[in-house]
């Protein structure tokens, strides 16, 4: 009951910009949420926390602590990266093309719309109004897109579609700040999409500034040879086209001569400008030169620069990035990554890994630049995943998407690991065999294939004598039979897995076979179909149809309970129905249309109660100890149900992103005009690049006329359910992606047994007087899981037989837990196996009896035994292997 979010699989990146924060930790925005990869560990988690809408830019203090997050909404929320928790939250008034805190930690520029504003830092207090905003600065003259800050936090660059870079100068000095516009960088002919301070590593100061337009060229600024003191009266016009404004005397705008008179004094503080901070106030710069980045018929879209190694990288629209060493714009690498643009391109702190991501294709990819080799390449599905299954030992799980690929993806890292692309069109179904090491995939495409997880291929390929469209796959327990269901001539293929081999054809539905499974206690198949029926097929015999239920609707999935006692089918009118296949009885029925109903469309007539579209099940599953069922559709809504109450335990709202339709379950009818709702006019601004200012996502001819009502915004739905067999977590195959989600037993007080002695004291107080097994029985009792883990470890290693002897049967399944949970991260592994062989041995005959009610905690053991067995034997390959080579090359000496 206790399941809480953990990751998002499926889709590591769709756009915005992605950051680099303590030099390893990759942070990327994810429709409306926010991923973390270290990359050290080649693990990712995703933040708990979700904004109202896409993610368009985020920005890390510099300590990596803070997160600033910005939607589509331009809603902002401060986050704590370390407690994953939303702080504090701010909405601005135009859309935010960049944000970037100050080195020092204590302000962030946001650049809205033509404005950029300085806001001082929010901290860890709570505050009734935490952001305070400094100043405002409205010289631009059009959206301002790139931020720069001076390494001692005193100067601000932005860069503006105005074709203009600016040079603003953020310290009060004592003396005031003179009355002057900021220093404009001019000459460019296309946005200014990059700029960048150049520092001199002696005095630490800045010395040049670089600008990057999006026509591929880069400016290159240094400050001209006078000293500190202004003497803008005697300046003649230079050639150099970065000169401010000028009015017909030749004087700068905005530092008159009035202004110079009523400064007395002045010339001897020259040197007090730059001992404040103020050494490029009034400071002329000039071009140093101009450079083509030689990509015709492309755009720069992505740029960084390391002030450190004074490099600089740049991304374009064709897939290709530079590499270049300024200020003499030496060109180090030149290659392509994609075939579609470069939305981010960032260095980590220490310079040696450059991150691109492509939002079109979902890349993310960590390059480290000296040695030429990936770090990190990860890619999404490209369009929405429709099937999922999990490995038996629960460590795997493989997603089939739209995209026609298979993806196979670590549970515990998040990270795909294999991608298969032989099939030709959208993939249906998959099924994982009963040892793990092979998949089987159903298509559209007319085959159904067998791959390997050893030698990551095709090893069998499963066709028909006439080309069929397979929706539902299935095999029994054994991994002899295969069996796929059809969407177009309503039959069912029979194969043998041994020889390939179309072994029979079971015919009877009169509707696509959309669900399809095996008893798992022997060979009887189940299959539903739209023709309102779910029949039971006894293979081997070859009888046909044993058995046929009939519903009064569509019948959309079938599942069987793991016990195979029961029989679960949704049906088109929101009902699930349990059936008993023994008897063939209809044991008792859910009605869930108002559970899963939820969200309106704006193509909607209807409000979302009274409309009838939705209101049905398409996917169900059990858990693993078939106490309760997960159901899920076209919802915003997964359902969790009691099967012996049948009653709704809980509901999970997949996502509150507004970027996708059917989230609302009431639309503003402001946003309704005489020409429909305002979402849908088609006013978009061409302006707006995909993947850059706004996250993109696979389209199929969306915003063709007549091809789809809301032009191509994506629907919330729940296209799969699966609990991993340990029943520790389950994932779902939604519009934002793979959700998947995991029972937190570090929050949960959950105690069995309890009266007024079962305390924390009194367990203290057992292990003081050194009774071991009484303490281990009240930590169990009480069911808190650090106690647990203090009286495992109190235990001697020669008194771990007595004390596992003495441990009652009815607690055995939460230390089987509490083993499992030890062997993933604690240290010692031959104790808790050592406690483990002990317990069965001692009760192996109870184990044994009730299999059943243990076999998620068993399997979770499992798990981690054969995690950590496989990273011992990989360490002890390579070990061996370099040994062998060290003694072979001392012989050879």
């Amino acid at each position: 009951m206790n399941y809480r979010f953990q990751n998002l699989l499926g889709a590591p990146y769709r756009g915005g910009n992605a950051i680099i924060t303590n030099n390893t930790e990759l942070i990327s925005p994810v429709g409306n949420r926010v991923s973390v990869t270290d990359l050290i560990k080649s693990q990712t988690i995703t933040l708990p926390v979700q904004s109202s809408s896409n993610i368009t830019r985020i920005a890390a203090s510099p300590d990596g602590v803070f997160l600033l997050t910005v939607d589509e909404n331009h809603r902002c929320q401060f986050i704590n990266l370390r407690q994953r928790v939303v702080l504090h939250r701010i909405s601005f008034k135009n859309a935010v093309n960049a944000i970037k805190f100050s080195p020092d930690g204590s302000h962030i520029a946001v650049a809205t719309g033509k404005l950029v504003q300085i806001w001082r830092s929010p901290g860890f207090k709570k505050e009734f109004f935490p952001f305070e905003l400094v100043r405002t600065f409205a010289d631009c003259d059009d959206k301002v897109v790139s931020l720069e800050w001076s390494p001692d936090s005193s100067y601000l660059l932005a860069g503006s579609k105005d074709l203009t870079a600016r040079l603003f100068c953020m310290k009060k000095l004592k003396f005031g700040v003179l009355k002057t516009k900021p220093f404009m960088f001019l000459g460019h002919r296309d946005t200014v999409v990059g700029v960048f301070f150049g520092i001199d590593k002696n005095t630490n100061k800045v010395c040049n500034v670089y600008t990057v337009t999006r026509d591929c060229y880069i400016f290159s600024w240094g400050l001209s040879g006078n000293d500190g003191e202004f003497d803008g009266m005697d300046v003649t016009e230079p050639p150099s086209p970065g000169t401010p404004d000028r009015d017909g005397d030749g004087t700068v705008e905005g530092v008159g001569s009035g202004d110079i008179k009523k400064r007395k004094g002045y010339e001897g503080r020259g040197g007090n400008l730059d001992e404040e901070g103020g050494y490029l106030l009034n400071r002329k710069w000039e071009l140093l030169r101009k450079d083509n980045f030689m990509q015709a018929q492309a755009k720069l879209t992505a740029c960084d620069y390391h002030r450190g190694l004074n490099m600089l990288v740049v991304g374009f629209s064709n897939g290709v990035f530079g590499l270049y060493q300024m200020p003499d714009f030496v060109c180090f690498h030149l290659l392509s990554i994609s075939r579609e643009k470069i939305t981010t391109a960032v260095f980590n702190e220490l310079g040696n890994w450059l991150t691109f991501g492509c939002a079109k294709l979902g890349q993310l990819l960590v390059w480290e630049w000296k040695s030429e080799s990936y770090i990190l390449k990860q890619q999404g599905h490209y369009f929405d995943v429709n099937c999922l299954a999990y490995s038996p030992d629960s460590l795997l799980l493989a997603t089939g998407a739209d995209d026609n690929k298979v993806k196979v993806w670590t549970v515990s890292s998040g990270f795909c690991f294999i991608t298969f692309s032989e099939h030709t069109n959208a993939i249906t179904a998959l099924h994982f065999m009963a040892n793990s090491h092979s998949l089987l995939s159903a298509s559209l495409d007319g085959t159904v294939r067998a791959w390997d997880l050893f030698r990551y291929r095709n090893f069998r390929t499963f066709t028909t004598p006439e080309s069929r469209q397979f929706v539902s796959l299935a095999a029994d327990q054994s991994g002899e039979v295969i069996c796929a269901g059809t969407l177009d001539s309503f039959e069912i293929f029979v194969w043998s897995m041994k020889t390939g081999r179309l072994l029979d054809i079971l015919s009877g539905h009169e509707g696509p076979v959309h669900g399809l499974m095996f008893s798992p206690t022997n060979a009887i198949l189940a299959s539903s179909s739209w023709d309102r029926t779910v029949r039971l097929w006894d293979v081997f015999d070859g009888k046909g149809a044993v058995e046929t239920f009939s519903h009064t609707h569509d019948v959309l999935t079938v599942v069987y309970r793991p016990d195979g006692k029961q029989l679960a089918s949704s049906t088109l009118d929101g009902q699930i129905h349990f059936w008993d296949p023994i008897d063939g009885l209809l044991m008792y029925t859910i009605e869930g249309r108002r559970d899963i109903s939820g969200g309106r469309l704006m193509t909607d007539r209807r409000s979302a109660a009274n409309s009838s579209s939705g209101k049905f099940f398409t996917t169900l599953c059990y858990s693993a100890d078939g106490s309760y069922i997960l159901a899920g559709g076209s919802s915003k809504y997964i359902c969790m149900y009691d099967v012996a109450d049948q009653v709704l335990l809980r509901r999970f709202q997949i996502t509150h992103n507004l970027s996708l339709d059917g989230v609302l379950d009431f639309l503003n009818s402001k946003n309704m005009t005489d020409a429909g709702p305002l979402d849908l006019i088609d006013d978009d601004n061409s302006d707006t690049e995909e993947g850059i200012d706004k996250q993109t996502r696979g389209k199929l001819g969306y915003d063709l006329p007549g091809s789809m009502p809301n032009r191509g915004r994506p629907i919330v739905r729940t296209k799969s359910l699966r609990i991993a067999p340990t029943g520790r977590s389950f994932s779902a195959a939604t519009t934002e992606g793979v959700l998947v989600y995991s029972i937190d037993d570090s929050f949960i007080f959950d105690p069995t047994d309890l009266d007024i002695d079962v305390t924390p004291e009194a367990v203290d107080a057992a292990l003081n007087e050194d009774q071991l097994s009484k303490a281990l029985i009240l930590s169990l009792r009480l069911n808190e899981d650090s106690l647990i883990k203090k009286c495992i470890f109190t235990v001697n290693p020669i008194d771990i037989p007595a004390v596992a002897a003495s441990i009652p049967y009815r607690y055995l399944q939460r230390l089987i837990e509490a083993f499992a949970d030890l062997l993933e991260s604690c240290p010692h592994l031959e104790f808790i196996l050592r406690w483990c062989q002990e317990l069965c041995k001692a009760h192996g005959n109870s184990i044994q009896q009730n299999f059943r009610q243990l076999l998620p905690a068993l399997k979770s053991l499992q798990k981690a035994i054969t995690r950590t067995h496989r990273d011992l034997a990989d360490t002890c390959s390579s070990n061996e292997y370099m040994l062998r080579y060290l003694c072979s090359a001392s012989s050879g000496k």
